[in-house]
């Protein structure tokens, strides 16, 4: 009973929250005095194989914050629509690791102060100019949280080949490969629950700082991540936690396409896939 009155809890609140969101009127996006959050597109470097690294850059007011792709049961997912650009064939985002807070006592993920989103841009046209035209909408969030909606505009016409300083700190503060952590093995138990399934990961790696926490992202849209429960044993890293369809439909994972993330006080970690638990 207590895990149904926390479930319903989860959903009354977000609820509130998206109704909140849908009544709330649009800020102005280039009002300092009313608008925690501005933002631009730098336009950053040209490399060998014609991709563009690029960023999203917003700054968030003191006290405010924003969230990461994966917000917790109390955050607003990003969205971004780039199809107003042209000349672009396809974005890839690359998200530094993110801080934790809490949100009436539940969890939530994301960034405060300046955030520098790297994305890597490829051009249908190698060597032509690209306008690139993206769409954000966002939560920000303080005592209150609102939904805010900005369209940031740029002109990639140069060959500059020299990193920019800003862009070139958020892709080294992205977290660790799995490689790179030193992730030994990664699996993924799957049973069937009440509401849909329980997933039980065990990432075996060195501590990662402090105390760990997981984040779970099935892979597939549709499907609602609980927060997981988070507990280490010896060199293996456990949590726990629930997926449901919004649909109420059964669900069918693949595995290849669950991602781990792994936040600790010293690094983060990126695990791409589980094996079978």
């Amino acid at each position: 009973m207590a895990h149904v009155r926390r479930m319903l809890r989860i959903r009354s609140f977000i609820l509130s929250c998206l109704s909140a969101c849908a009544l709330a009127a649009p800020l102005a996006a280039g009002d300092a005095f009313e608008t925690p959050v501005t933002g631009q597109i730098l336009t950053g470097w040209q490399q060998a194989d014609g991709t563009r690294i690029a960023a999203v850059h917003l700054k968030l007011s003191p006290g405010w914050k924003t969230y990461w792709r994966a917000p917790g049961d109390a955050g607003i997912p990003p969205q971004f629509d780039w199809s107003g650009s042209d000349n672009l064939r396809g974005v890839g985002i690359t998200w530094p690791a993110p801080e934790v807070f809490l949100t009436a006592g539940m969890r939530t993920i994301g960034y405060t102060g300046d955030v520098v989103l790297p994305v890597a841009l490829s051009p249908r046209r190698a060597g032509q100019a690209m306008h690139i035209r993206t769409t954000l909408d966002i939560g920000v969030c303080s005592d209150i949280c609102v939904p805010h909606r900005m369209t940031l505009e740029a002109t990639i016409d140069d060959t500059n080949t020299q990193p920019t300083p800003a862009i070139a700190a958020a892709l080294a503060a992205r977290p660790y490969s799995a490689k790179e952590a030193g992730v030994t093995a990664a699996t993924c138990a799957l049973r069937p629950s009440t509401d849909g399934l329980q997933i039980e990961a065990r990432v075996s790696l060195p501590h990662a700082g402090g105390r760990e926490m997981v984040v779970i992202e099935p892979g597939q849209p549709g499907v609602w991540m609980s927060e997981t429960d988070t507990r280490r044993q010896g060199g293996t890293l456990i949590a726990t936690g629930e997926m449901m369809s919004a649909q109420g439909t059964p669900l069918a994972l693949d595995r290849s396409a669950i991602r781990i993330t792994v936040l600790g006080q010293k690094h983060s970690v990126d695990v791409r896939g589980c094996a079978p638990g």
